[in-house]
């Protein structure tokens, strides 16, 4: 006898005890090992419906509802976990019948039946016709766990990418974006604000004597400034539009589409104040603290201004409250 791989689970619909006992006794010889019995199309319905069979039995004859009738409404129930659940499951209807006209075989096949067995039923040609719906059963098994592996891989693909994507665009130590995230958001911004007329801001900030600071406390006492400083940073960039990011070194920036020199300068003078407010020691400071220098440059853009034009702008501001000081916002004046 073949051994049943997978468990296979066969449903029974007949109403006459004796075929009954037959068909039980010729599948327990056959090494089925679940055999589910039903006398009439509504009892056939409700197990099919919370034991899912793997092959149906079916009577073309039954008190209550015909078996043409059953066969319709399981194909119905199978469309239906298709479209809700995108389940793929489809079990072989084998007809029994003691009908040989072709008009009763076609409607049996239309009705959404597989093949046919004809009364009485010859053990030779039951096992031989279940074997060979089994076939098609262990196919649906096979290709329902290749396509639950395939899922499983395509969400543990996508999970990979996903953090791939994050650490292309984050930088290594402070975790706020990076030079290249910077320059892909500034493109992006860029071309929304000359699309929209509105303007684009950008504040270049400098760690001030952030060397001496590193030849204190050392390269580690350094990188947990740097990791404090871009968290307050980030703490700056409301919207989801507006990005900071670690421009190199301990120089950082903070994009900000729609916002005007004004908007800027105030959420730059309260970065600084962030920073300040951390308290870090900084010995050869003269605020004895660890502070930012801000430059902040604002326009419109248009065809008179290219993107290089805001950088520089926000650089040599930028320059110029380091040359003040240090500790300070300067804003550049674009005409």
């Amino acid at each position: 006898m073949q051994t049943d791989r997978i468990g296979l689970k066969v449903l029974i619909v007949e109403d006459s005890k004796v075929v009954r006992t037959v068909l039980c006794k010729y599948l327990g010889q056959m090494d089925i090992p679940h055999i589910l019995v039903a006398e009439n199309g509504q009892e056939a319905l409700n197990i099919f419906h919370h034991e899912n069979p793997d092959i149906v039995l079916l009577d073309g004859l039954l008190p209550d509802i015909d078996g043409f009738e059953v066969a319709k409404q399981i194909r119905d129930h199978e469309k239906k976990l298709f479209e809700i659940e995108g389940r793929k499951s489809w079990a072989p209807i084998i007809f029994l019948t003691s009908m040989d006209n072709d008009e009763d075989l076609a409607r049996g096949i239309q009705a959404g039946g597989d093949d046919y067995l004809k009364k009485p039923v010859s053990l030779i040609v039951l096992k031989a016709k279940i074997n060979a719906m089994r076939r098609l059963v262990e196919m649906q098994h096979d290709n329902a766990k290749i396509t639950q592996q395939l899922n499983e891989a395509i969400r543990k693909l996508n999970e990979v990418n996903k953090e791939l994507q994050i650490q292309s665009s984050s930088d290594k130590l402070t975790g706020i974006s990076n030079r290249r995230m910077f320059d892909e958001t500034l493109q992006k911004e860029w071309r929304r604000c000359e699309r929209l007329k509105l303007p684009i801001s950008l504040i270049m900030m400098d760690v001030d004597l952030f060397k001496q600071y590193n030849d204190t406390y050392g390269h580690q006492g350094g990188d947990r400034c740097l990791k404090a400083i871009a968290t307050e940073i980030e703490r700056s960039a409301l919207r989801p539009s507006d990005l900071a990011a670690r421009y190199g070194g301990e120089e950082f920036a903070l994009i900000l589409g729609q916002t005007d020199a004004k908007g800027a300068l105030f959420i730059a003078n309260r970065t600084r104040v962030y920073v300040s407010e951390l308290k870090i020691k900084h010995p050869t400071s003269a605020t004895q603290l660890v502070t930012i220098s801000c430059g902040v440059a604002s326009l419109v853009p248009d065809q008179h201004f290219a993107i290089d034009n805001l950088i520089k702008a926000a650089d040599d501001a930028l320059y110029q409250a380091k040359k003040q000081g240090r500790n300070t916002v300067i804003c550049a004046e674009l005409s």
